[in-house]
């Protein structure tokens, strides 16, 4: 059996436990040591460090300080990883905590955190998952069944310090263009609700400052939430420190492409089960800047979709120049509206959207104005028919069901 090199216990806080960080910076200290050919197992917190409760309420959802999170565990360090190599991680399983056999999705307030819809759901919603072996159904919106893909939302590698400088610059400077935006552009750095593992003292000081937040994807990986990225999948890292300093976490049980509604999958806790490897100096003789990898040979097995298609004139009939962004939100919109027909509230759509394994595609950048982007329901997963047809949509679903939403306060 493969030894757990981190455990977590879902009842205390991750700032108790040495081995969970909630930032990135290479000066903080590798939680573990593995040798390249090494298998092994670390636990993780779901990314808000169990805030989120199972129950049916939103105001956890809405009162959430996302200056916490993600919390990861690690960074494993990897003996004889140099600069320039690419460390190779297979990940040979992933699955839930036996003590924890749900999940969570949520919308968060436009006030704190927003969305990729957020101007249409700008108050705080959640939607609980219950886990039956791999399938997973929800009491807050009926009529919807799948089967999960589980994968980690967040795994990359420690930055060196010229790395984290240049993120800090560019991302603080965008700010600036507009300070006072609801959401943010993006995220600074936040000394107070900082984690930084093992570190101590003047160090643990400076990743507190200088602490890249966990929330987009940059270079080294970090928060990608690619839905492929499940068991069977190899990934390909580019290294900038000595040990690499490898982390995980924020898993998913299920996923649609793009996240879209921010927390935006199933949120677990859970586990991960990988194997390391190396490639010395791989980043040079293979030219690579941001990962690489290859997608899990196991997927849900749907063939049957429904195709809604957006193009680049948003909502409000503006007209955005091939604008893959605007086209996929009117694609998410018009399957939100379409699933309305049936019975469904907005919310309860959205969520499908965030959580099903909803396929995401550029299907078009080249003929001007517009952008077109599609996205992929798969029609099997509800109980019902719903496709289109002569007599019309039914109304199936359970009057009187929706997501718990809070009220901005």
């Amino acid at each position: 059996m493969p030894e757990t090199l981190i455990s977590v216990d879902l009842k205390a806080s991750p700032y108790d436990n040495p081995k969970i960080h909630n930032r990135w910076h290479p000066d903080i200290p590798m939680a573990c040591w593995v040798k390249p050919g090494d298998d092994f197992i670390l636990e993780t917190f779901d990314w808000t460090g169990g805030f989120i409760k199972n129950n049916d309420s939103a105001d956890d959802v809405r009162d959430i300080d996302l200056s916490t999170v993600h919390f990861l565990s690690g960074p494993v360090g990897v003996k004889g990883a140099e600069p320039g190599d690419l460390l190779v991680v297979d990940l040979l399983d992933i699955g839930a905590k036996d003590d924890s056999l749900w999940g969570f999705n949520g919308f968060f307030s436009k006030k704190n955190g927003g969305g990729f819809l957020t101007e249409h759901f700008p108050q705080a919603q959640k939607s609980i998952w219950d886990f039956h072996g791999m399938f997973t159904t929800s009491r807050h919106i009926p009529n919807v069944k799948f089967a999960g893909l589980i994968h980690p939302g967040l795994i990359g590698c420690l930055p060196d310090q010229k790395m984290l400088n240049m993120w800090n610059e560019r991302e603080v400077d965008f700010i600036a263009t507009q300070p006072d935006r609801v959401p943010p552009l993006a995220n600074a750095p936040y000394p107070s609700t900082a984690h930084s593992g093992q570190a101590t003292g003047a160090v643990k000081d400076k990743i507190a400052t200088e602490g890249a937040r966990t929330v987009p994807p940059r270079e080294h990986g970090g928060n990608c939430d690619i839905k492929d990225l499940s068991r069977g999948s190899k990934i390909y890292f580019p290294v900038y420190v000595d040990g690499a300093g490898l982390s995980v976490g924020d898993l998913h049980f299920s996923q649609g492409d793009g996240e879209i509604t921010f927390c935006g999958a199933i949120e677990m806790a859970g586990w991960v089960h990988m194997k390391v490897e190396l490639i010395k100096g791989g980043m040079a003789k293979y030219g690579i800047k941001n990962p690489i990898f290859k997608p899990s040979p196991i997927t849900p097995q749907y063939n049957d979709y429904l195709i809604f298609e957006g193009i680049s004139v948003d909502e409000y009939g503006k007209q955005h120049y091939l604008d893959v962004h605007v086209a996929y939100r009117q694609a998410c919109l018009n399957a939100i509206e379409y699933m309305t027909k049936f019975g469904y509230s907005r919310a309860q759509a959205y969520s499908i959207l965030g959580t099903a394994p909803v396929q995401g595609h550029i299907s078009g950048v080249v003929d001007i104005p517009n952008a077109c982007a599609t996205l992929w329901l798969p029609t099997q997963i509800f109980d019902f028919d719903i496709n289109p047809n002569a007599a019309g949509p039914t109304k199936l679903v359970t009057p009187g069901i929706d997501m718990p939403l809070s009220l901005d306060l």
